[in-house]
């Protein structure tokens, strides 16, 4: 995994807007905490009270 830290001007370029919304992809996040992308998508299945509905959603194939 690579261990570079992601200055701020490119985690700007890591947001996108879907469906009216700044989002974020879990493999972004997990480059960026420095994880693997399964252990985010983890958290959020089994903490799923710590993470509102609004927090994380599927894309469609069209998005």
């Amino acid at each position: 995994m690579n261990n570079t830290i992601i200055n701020e001007e490119k985690i700007e370029n890591l947001i996108y807007e879907i469906r009216g919304k700044q989002v974020m992809l879990d493999s972004d996040l997990a480059r960026l905490y420095q994880v693997e992308t399964k252990r985010i998508n983890e958290a959020v299945k089994n903490n799923q009270d710590k993470f509102p509905e609004r927090f994380s959603f599927v894309l469609t194939v069209d998005e």
